[in-house]
């Protein structure tokens, strides 16, 4: 009876899935690397040595560019709010004269 009152969520399971290994698949692949070494021969790799990625400075850049953006868009806000207390004011002022 009190259990229905309240509702208790079931708690989640983390699932994560299988990776496929093939032992016979890395062997094989350590073999064909070994005998490549042994007859000289070599394949170019997509990651090589000589790479270096251009991040540096990066979050400083997008971070200031963040800020002017936010500083344009407050100043442009302010001077909508400022117009519109002006012309407010001038209804007002006709309003009540006339």
């Amino acid at each position: 009876m009190i259990g229905s009152f309240f509702h208790l969520p079931k708690h989640r399971r983390f699932s994560m899935p299988f990776r496929y290994y093939n032992p016979e698949k890395e062997e094989m692949q350590d073999r064909e690397d070994r005998i490549k070494k042994e007859l000289g021969i070599h394949e170019k790799k997509e990651t090589g040595e000589n790479y270096r990625p251009n991040i540096k400075g990066q979050f400083r850049r997008s971070m200031n560019h963040s800020s002017k953006s936010a500083s344009d868009s407050r100043r442009r806000s302010n001077t909508r709010l400022l117009l519109l207390i002006v012309i407010i004011s001038i209804a007002a002022y006709l309003l009540f004269k006339f």
